[in-house]
């Protein structure tokens, strides 16, 4: 499944109580993960972001992609096997 072409365009479920997460992206030695529920269709990503804080909010793909290039921590990776989930669900 691509996630990004299955993901809804931004804002299209902002009156929504509990949108569906379309795919999952963490990063495999820390905490941090992130989940997508809208996508504009080149770079940004929103949905729920659990890292510092647990937080709704605005991510990017170029910007997920860029960590770990340096060699010095692993990249963020997508999660192959995750299924299409409420956000209230997802922990």
């Amino acid at each position: 499944m691509n996630c990004a072409r299955n993901c809804r365009r931004l804002y299209s479920t902002q009156n929504q109580e509990d949108p569906i997460a379309i795919c999952k992206f963490f990063h495999p030695m820390s905490n941090w993960t992130f989940w997508a529920t809208e996508f504009d269709g080149e770079d940004l990503f929103f949905g729920l972001v659990i890292g510092f804080e647990r937080e709704l909010g605005y991510f990017s793909l170029s910007e997920l992609a860029s960590i770990g290039k340096d060699g010095k921590i692993l990249p963020i990776e997508r999660d192959l096997y995750f299924k299409p989930t409420p956000l209230s669900q997802c922990k």
